[in-house]
């Protein structure tokens, strides 16, 4: 019997099926470079860890406070007694701490909050909407559930973009509208969906109240503790920073002056962290010297002040760096009085820093500030005796060309690098006259207590004061 099948022969070139020599070879190479460089990632990775976990141990304490969490949580599951209490959805109680617990004690209490209202509020609304379903019989039930859905839904998330709720109920908004969603689509009849609610908020409760005391007893990270700190360390900043630029400009050698007068550029990038820790720390309940109704919304006040220095004393540090330099005979003649007056402006922010972080009132701010006053106006004085005094010599050049005596003159141009560092120089310090305003109110609103200094303290402050006078 013949067979119909057809075979297929494909002819490969002897050459193809040769193993070039050393093939084996080069692949082991290859694959040792790999595994080689898979090690140096790896290190890399290890070292990041190592450095962040020895920068901040707090974060290394936060990993274990959410394990603590976790294992206490699990306990509903291990427990039989525990188990039978909250049925089986002990996952959400598991969900829960997930989702909530955060760094700051002030950001576990508003998910928390935010999870446990928007939850009954979202379960509350889909049994009474798919109470009116049902009523209306099974026409209209999918039309009246489809119809709150969709409004419900988009009113829901308009709502996350005004800034008041975005800013401290965005997590409840969405909270509420994936719990509104899942029970008015639900097939589940009321009494079967009041059991669901019933247990669902009994683990959520559990879950977040594990989630607040966990927090706040194991090694607290306050929100607003951390606000604080930040406040009076950009203080400390901005001080450092306008002590820099100035001396950088003036310096006579090359000599390397690190990188704090860059200070501002931290400044001017902790918007984002004072607001998120502002609306963080009104969830915390009075800790520490922190009380009740402390204006939080005040620091928000003086780093918006600080962050308006900041802005001068970048432009300063622009200035600083470009090309454009005065004469060398103008930056001696005034160098004096730009150290005083950049020197009597950082010493009102470090006093200012110094008070924010003892949190008292120090009766030394008014003596700094009137200090800095006093060189502002000196400076002016100077400024502008100079500028006066090189447009004459300048008019006296020109007109007697033919004169013996030659005198050294300055161009009338030339004054203009000078005056813009001595613009900007008075800009700042109006700009810290408004920092310590807005300092002083925040002060006030908070009880600050008094620090009067000692009477050797402000006799010396008079007594430098009225030595700069004679100076001048």
């Amino acid at each position: 019997m013949v067979s119909n099948e057809q075979e297929w022969k494909v002819n490969v070139p002897r050459e193809t099926l040769v193993v070039e020599p050393g093939f084996a070879k080069r692949m082991y190479i290859q694959l040792q470079e790999q595994v080689f460089k898979s090690l140096i990632r790896i290190g890399g990775f290890l070292e990041k860890a190592r450095n962040i976990a020895t920068s901040d141990p707090r974060k290394v304490i936060h990993g274990v406070k959410v394990g603590m969490a976790l294992s206490l949580v699990s306990l509903f599951y291990y427990m039989r007694p525990l188990y039978d209490g909250v049925g089986g959805n002990s996952m959400w109680a598991i969900m829960t701490v997930v989702m909530a617990f955060e760094y700051t004690v002030g950001a576990t209490i508003a998910k928390s909050f935010n999870r446990i209202v928007a939850t009954f509020l979202g379960g509350c609304t889909g049994v009474g909407v798919h109470w009116v379903a049902n009523q209306c019989g099974e026409e209209l039930k999918p039309v009246i559930l489809q119809a709150c859905v969709t409004i419900l839904g988009a009113v829901a998330t308009f709502s996350r973009f005004i800034p008041s709720v975005k800013a401290r109920f965005d997590y409840g908004v969405m909270i509420f509208i994936l719990t509104f969603s899942f029970v008015s689509v639900s097939g589940y009849r009321v009494d079967k969906l009041l059991d669901l609610a019933r247990n669902r908020m009994s683990t959520i409760a559990i879950g977040t109240s594990i989630c607040i005391f966990t927090s706040m007893l194991f090694y607290p990270v306050w929100a607003g503790k951390e606000l604080h700190s930040l406040i009076y360390k950009n203080l400390e900043r901005l001080a450092d920073s306008l002590d820099g630029c100035v001396t950088e400009y003036f310096k006579d050698n090359e000599e390397n002056l690190g990188r704090k007068h860059e200070g501002y550029k931290f400044v001017l990038n902790s918007k984002t962290s004072e607001e998120a820790m502002a609306n963080m720390a009104r969830w915390e309940p009075a800790h520490g010297r922190f009380k009740l109704g402390y204006p939080w919304k005040q620091y928000l006040k003086v780093g918006a002040s600080m962050r308006s220095c900041a802005y001068c004393i970048e432009t300063l540090s622009g200035f600083i760096k470009s090309e454009v330099e005065a004469p060398e005979l103008l930056k001696k003649h005034m160098k004096e009085v730009c150290m005083t007056l950049s020197s009597s402006s950082s010493n009102v922010l470090k006093e200012l820093a110094m008070g924010t972080k003892t949190m008292t009132r120090s009766t030394k701010t008014q003596y700094f500030v009137q200090e800095m006053n006093f060189a502002v106006q000196s400076f002016k004085h100077v400024f502008k005796d100079l500028s006066k005094q090189a447009l004459l010599l300048t008019e006296h050049k020109a007109d007697e060309e033919k004169t013996a005596q030659r005198t050294k003159t300055v161009p009338i141009t030339a004054v203009f690098p000078i005056a813009t560092m001595a613009t900007l120089l008075i800009e700042i310090a109006d700009r810290v006259q408004s920092i310590v305003v807005e300092v002083e109110n925040m002060a006030a609103q908070a009880e600050f207590k008094e620090n009067k200094p000692l009477k050797h303290d402000s006799d010396q402050v008079i007594m430098t004061s009225s030595h700069q006078k004679v100076q001048v």
